[in-house]
């Protein structure tokens, strides 16, 4: 079975909730995963937005949160988690507002896809990471992914 990650918030391709979004709470939503290959040390949750600024002219992507070293014994990350209650061991890399944690989905003009990436990997990644940018953290996955999932949410203002 391949790697599922899922949320009780929105279905794949659907809109995500404004309440997770900067117009609401701007609050992580719900997500659940199952079916970790066989080896897995941890997991790796990326969020990002590769329509930013505009989706008819993207220019770059847009990092809303970076998580690494989630234990293989978590099955996922309750609505609103905060960064002092991220299971033990978690790290957080810098955001593209330049810190780290969630923030949410808050494009200046039209529909932006929102892709949540979790990646299962060999190993638990060295703590010198610090709090990586999400670069520095591809670089070090780097040959270490079992396998990855992947949800996208959409939204616009």
């Amino acid at each position: 079975m391949a790697l599922v990650l899922n949320s009780d918030a929105f279905v794949d391709g659907d809109p995500i909730p404004s309440r997770f979004t900067c117009d609401g709470e701007d609050i992580s939503p719900p997500l659940s995963w199952n079916n970790l290959p066989i080896g897995t040390e941890s997991l790796v949750l990326i969020v990002d937005d590769p329509d930013a600024p505009d989706p008819a002219a993207p220019r770059m992507v847009w990092d809303h949160w970076v998580l690494y070293n989630l234990p293989a014994t978590c099955s996922g990350l309750p609505e609103g988690v905060a960064s002092d209650n991220l299971p033990e061991g978690t790290g957080e890399g810098i955001n593209s507002w330049g810190r780290i944690g969630y923030g949410g989905p808050c494009p200046p003009i039209g529909r932006h896809r929102y892709f949540h990436r979790l990646y299962a990997l060999d190993i638990r990644l060295p703590p010198e990471l610090g709090n990586p940018g999400k670069d520095d953290l591809l670089l070090a996955m780097d040959e270490h992914i079992l396998a990855h999932a992947e949800l996208v949410g959409t939204y616009e203002k």
